[in-house]
């Protein structure tokens, strides 16, 4: 019985240790998370603008033939897919819910006849497509904890230079889009060509959109818009990417943040049913002890 304490206490010892790293990995979090989501809330303004001016642009004349990157392919035959994910774990369901949409995603294309190149920002992203034995063309890794905008034109780059290259038609990518500090929604966009990439809107629900009810002039281009888009174009592609990149940043942060508060609960919990245990375990002892001196007491007599 007394050895059985001595794993009790044993126990108690590593879940509290425990404890008190996954409380200190929540306090880092939530400090990150605050900063995370700053950076998100300056840059969905800039980049739905800048989304916007690009779409109009490319709406204004026939300049749109004449800028390479918006070709469209005359077949979509292989479809370049970037999975955006965490270069750490311990977030919980954060990466394995980007690679498994990025997965179903690829599953979809390949049904419909097309072959899929993966591209992975991250670690966790890259490994798990290894894993499957679906081998990303290129992965970027190692700044998912505070994104630059240097590490965005990196990845656009490669996947302007994919698309104009012919190696693939189509582009997407499959992030996660930052709700809140406990839910995080995998989101699915179209990042090339221009004409069938999403553009995303954010205004609150209470509030008309931007311009409703409104009569907008169209803008005017002096003296032609095709140099405006070829300069607009690669900044629409890198700031994209910034944003899924930030978003990623922030969903991760909120996720690492509340799998550590729940694994710091959970600890507690365990300590209190294993406080439990070994304070029955020492009351049976002290049974067992006087009920050994009463029998003896009762046969000296």
């Amino acid at each position: 019985m007394a050895q059985s304490q001595r794993d009790v206490r044993t126990r108690i010892r590593a879940v509290k240790n425990i404890e008190k790293i996954t409380s200190a990995m929540a306090m880092v979090a939530a400090a990150r998370l605050r900063r995370a989501v700053q950076r998100v809330e300056a840059l969905r303004p800039y980049a739905n603008a800048i989304r916007r001016m690009t779409r109009q642009a490319a709406e204004a004349s026939g300049a749109i033939r004449r800028v390479p990157i918006l070709q469209e392919h005359l077949e979509v035959r292989t479809v370049g897919l970037l999975l955006v994910a965490g270069d750490r774990g311990l977030a919980g369901a954060f990466n394995s819910n980007v690679v498994r949409a990025g997965v179903a995603a690829g599953r979809e294309h390949e049904a419909a006849g097309r072959r899929v190149v993966y591209f992975a920002s991250g670690r966790r992203a890259a490994s798990s497509l290894t894993f499957r034995g679906l081998e990303p063309a290129d992965s970027f890794t190692g700044f998912t904890d505070r994104p630059a905008y240097a590490d965005a034109r990196r990845i656009a780059e490669r996947l302007m230079a994919a698309f104009l290259d012919d190696e693939v038609d189509r582009v997407e990518i499959i992030y996660n889009s930052f709700v809140s500090a406990i839910s995080q929604v995998v989101r699915r966009e179209t990042l090339l060509p221009l004409q069938e990439a999403t553009v995303l809107e954010e205004h609150r629900p209470e509030e008309p959109p931007p311009g409703a009810g409104q009569h907008r002039a169209r803008p005017e281009y002096e003296p032609d818009p095709e140099p405006v888009l070829k300069r607009l174009v690669p900044d629409y592609v890198e700031v994209s990417v910034y944003r899924a990149l930030l978003e990623s940043t922030a969903s991760e942060h909120g996720a690492r943040m509340t799998a550590m508060r729940n694994a710091s609960d959970n600890a507690g919990d365990l300590i209190k049913d294993l406080t439990l245990q070994m304070n029955r375990a020492r009351q049976a002892e002290i049974t067992q002890e006087i009920m050994e001196v009463v029998a003896g007491a009762e046969g000296l007599g």
